[in-house]
């Protein structure tokens, strides 16, 4: 089909907007199918920041984006305006190593890390493999935000093995590079038994700072870096003293910052700050606070002269 002008000024207005841009079925956090999924797994384990687009939410996009680079399929991943490829492109140069440089970063150097197993991890490791029939080895992944996951699986090309006792556990350099003192354990649940994992390299949880006690850090006069995420037609109608909105200046003030320093965020509720108080968290911020409840928690118990909305 013929792609119209006002989807092409569409897609290269996205293009240009977001160096590293993925065109997938459904959201980052909620991917609508298996291979958008995959490709967004595989994107989360690198330390860089990248948007997508929800296709499935613009059937002129949706069909205009295969047109425009000649790939029948969707996910597509574009970095600087160029197409990459779908999901089995980008799982093969991220299992080549190549993707590194397609997202010009640079490769971590290929550490064997230390990693520790409890008895009772240990212990059911070994059940599970010897419970395969062809030759598996148990694989950890950690992505850039930290999450953890293991998996069984055939050996992988460019993986790094690491023997913690008698396991052998094969992982990507990325993974690798995050993943020295880690201890894996088993917790009992309701649920059955999990796993856990205790990071030491991991950046420290935001913390959750209620109103109160934000009120009388600024009532004491200590210095407080609060943002407000919200946009200009919310802040117009409710605001917390003290805050800034968090706009270009704003972060180009919070680069500038020590990592230790003080940064909170809030909006109407806390749910849109907690997105935002967890991208500085992995940026290696130490002291990231999202403000419980927002604007509307201090309404409620702080100023009640501040409207509700």
């Amino acid at each position: 089909m013929a792609l119209d002008s006002d989807t092409r000024e569409s897609i290269e207005a996205l293009l240009n907007a977001h160096p590293v841009l993925l065109f997938m079925k459904g959201t980052r956090t909620q991917p609508q199918c298996g291979f958008s999924a995959a490709t967004v797994k595989i994107l989360d384990m690198f330390d860089q920041e990248y948007a997508t687009v929800d296709v499935l939410a613009d059937a002129l996009l949706r069909e205009g984006i295969k047109t425009y680079g000649q790939w029948p399929t969707v996910p597509q991943l574009y970095v600087n305006g160029e197409l990459v490829g779908g999901c089995d492109i980008v799982t093969e140069l991220y299992a080549s190593g190549e993707l590194f440089a397609v997202l010009g970063l640079e490769p971590p150097a290929r550490t064997v890390p230390e990693i520790t197993f409890s008895d009772k991890a240990a212990a059911a490791i070994r059940h599970a493999l010897e419970q395969q029939t062809d030759e598996i080895f148990l694989h950890i992944q950690i992505d850039a935000h930290w999450r953890t996951s293991l998996e069984l699986a055939p050996d992988k090309a460019h993986e790094i093995r690491v023997d913690a006792g008698d396991i052998a556990v094969l992982m990507d350099p990325n993974t690798a590079h995050r993943a020295n003192g880690l201890l894996v354990d088993v917790v009992e649940t309701l649920q059955g038994s999990d796993f856990t994992f205790e990071n030491p390299n991991a950046p420290p949880a935001v913390k959750q700072m209620d109103v109160a006690t934000l009120n009388a850090k600024i009532e004491a006069g200590e210095s407080v870096y609060l943002f407000d995420v919200r946009g200009a037609d919310e802040r117009a109608k409710a605001q917390i003293k003290a805050a800034v909105p968090f706009d270009e200046d704003a972060e180009r003030l919070i680069e500038t910052l020590p990592k230790d320093a003080p940064i909170m965020f809030h909006c109407h509720s806390g749910g849109r700050s907690q997105v935002a108080a967890e991208r500085y968290r992995l940026r290696g911020f130490v002291n990231v606070y999202n403000v419980a409840g927002g604007v509307d928690a201090w309404s409620l118990r702080v100023d009640p002269t501040v409207p509700r909305y």
